[in-house]
């Protein structure tokens, strides 16, 4: 066990972290920390692409419309302007660090010499990707940028356990994490004078999810349990279209898809999405996986299908490299044939409460991306806007940390990690168990279609499993299972206490009790016991 001090402790390698590692000055001592490689991040998965006003037929205004459509009333404006506003720098920055994006056929003499894709819920072609790939090439582009600053330290295999407060002049702080070794199993303390929070959202408490493995809200958790509001839990966005498939894990069906005009089809055929949406196929993602779910149960299958077959096959091929590959190796040509899709766990709309520059309610904690509220995404994240939102407020987080690094106190040295008192668990299975029983019953109780009493049946599971998985960790040594476990029953009760909060049906959220929308629209605030702040009412949306 052993104690490392920097200035800057950046936990999570998505493209938040990396834009954040990037961002800062040279001089300043980051460490940067991954659960598996640095790869292992749900951007590296991301096949869509990022949203931004790159042509001269959209607008500011339009994208930021389009934004608040989707988010059904919830969207705060200024998180959204400041968002959209910076987009155009953003996706600059992404090109000048290498991300080698789709380009116009013959169109190098052209003003923007990139192809914009179109996807649900947008008024106009404003997606730069990298044909399918997109997470691929910006993940894999920043990788390589970090690894080139000396100034940043990488630690891979690595899990943060909890954060590490002190109180510095009257004021308690973040001033870094326990992070345990998940090779050595040892627990070290990395100390810093300032946190951030990039380690993505939490779709893993739910059974069937698009996300990597490394999806179990820990920094949302390690927050909570900090003194940090969440806000808006309750909204989980389940991607219209992951792949059907035994040997398919959590392989996404792009939105592209459906924005190149693929079609959305029954068992037999029939289409039905204009039954639904004037946009069809092209309306937003809520609309979209609620019309999918509710036509499997009327219906009773196991799955519909995406056909975009009409199409030219070197269209698709060209624009699709990455499902066409994943798809033909199970089978499936694509040219040919429809791809038969399932809703899938997806997007963590809620998150910690930040301001413009990410910092939480704790002092030398920051927190972005999926792992943040801002008020960008509302009750219902348009596509694409997340990647941006990373970008966006990575470049805000860096900014303020630099303004500030030099007068921030110096961590006093802390605890090390004592594991002397506890065992080795001979009973893994039992937080298997846990895993599978957690998963299955947030699927079944909390998913896309909710009710009152299948919430109050999911909150009496997550109470009974809490003092299980508190018994557990008191008593035995920790593992990575054991970890994200305890963090995804966190995630569990923010959500299902959230969703009860909400007596109305918005966006993601929909309750057979109350189907309609209530005015004026407010956030769900959830507020610990040890918050720096006290007790706080919701806020609305226009506030």
């Amino acid at each position: 066990m052993a104690t490392f001090h920097y200035d800057v402790l950046i936990i999570g390698s998505g493209a938040a972290g990396l834009t954040v590692a990037l961002r800062l000055p040279g001089d300043a001592r980051v460490a940067l920390l991954s659960k598996g490689e640095l790869t292992h991040a749900s951007t590296y998965y991301a096949q869509g692409g990022v949203a931004a006003v790159l042509d001269e037929s959209d607008s500011m205004d339009s994208h930021v419309q389009d934004t608040h459509v989707a988010g059904a009333g919830l969207c705060h404006d200024d998180a959204v302007r400041f968002t959209v506003e910076n987009g155009p720098e953003a996706i600059r920055w992404l090109i000048e660090q290498g991300v080698d994006f789709t380009r116009m056929p013959g169109g190098q003499d052209a003003p923007l010499p990139y192809h914009l894709t179109r996807e649900g819920g947008h008024s106009h072609r404003r997606i730069i990707h990298a044909a399918d790939a997109t997470g691929v090439a910006i993940s894999s582009t920043l990788i390589d940028r970090v690894k080139e600053k000396t100034n940043v330290e990488r630690f891979e295999h690595r899990v943060a356990v909890d954060l590490i407060t002190q109180v510095h002049d009257g004021e308690r702080r973040c001033c870094g994490a326990y992070v345990h070794d998940i090779r050595s199993g040892e627990t070290d303390v990395i100390l810093a004078r300032s946190v951030v929070l990039a380690t993505g959202g939490a779709s893993k408490v739910y059974l069937y999810t698009s996300n990597p493995d490394v999806a179990t809200g820990d920094g949302i958790a390690m927050a909570w349990r900090a003194g940090c509001r969440v806000a808006n839990m309750e909204f989980m966005q389940f991607h219209p279209t992951c792949l059907y498939h035994p040997k398919a894990k959590s392989f996404l069906i792009t939105e592209a898809i459906r924005g190149e005009g693929g079609k959305l089809l029954l068992p037999n055929g029939e289409r039905f999405m204009p039954r639904f949406h004037e946009r069809a196929e092209l309306a937003p993602r809520d609309v979209v996986a609620r019309a999918i779910d509710h036509e499997m149960k009327r219906l009773g299958a196991d799955c519909l299908y995406l056909d975009i077959s009409h199409k030219p096959a070197d269209f698709i091929i060209e624009h699709f490299p990455t499902v066409y590959a994943k798809c033909l190796q199970l089978g499936l040509d694509i040219t040919r044939d429809p791809i038969p899709v399932v809703p899938a766990a997806h997007y963590t709309c809620g998150g910690v409460m930040i301001n413009e520059n990410g910092e939480t309610d704790l002092p030398g904690l920051y927190a972005l991306g999926e792992t943040s509220f801002t008020g960008l995404h509302g009750a219902n994240r348009m596509a694409s806007n997340s990647l941006l939102e990373c970008l966006v407020y990575g470049r805000s987080v860096a900014r303020h940390i630099s303004e500030h690094l030099a007068g921030l106190p110096l961590p006093r040295g802390a605890e090390e990690w004592d594991d002397s008192l506890v065992t080795d668990s001979d009973e893994d299975v039992v937080i298997s168990h846990n895993w599978d029983e957690l998963r299955r019953f947030m699927w079944d109780y909390v998913g896309i279609v909710r009710t009152v009493k299948r919430l109050e049946r999911a909150q009496h599971r997550v109470d009974l499993l809490q003092k299980e998985i508190s018994e557990y960790y008191s008593n035995y040594h920790i593992s990575n299972d054991l970890l994200e476990l305890r963090n995804l029953v966190v995630i569990a009760d923010l959500i299902i206490r959230s969703a009860l909060q909400r007596r109305e049906s918005r966006g993601l959220h929909f309750m057979r009790e109350f189907p309609g929308p209530q005015d004026p629209p407010r956030d769900s605030v959830l507020v610990p016991d040890n918050s720096p702040l006290g007790a706080l009412s919701p806020v609305s949306a226009a506030d």
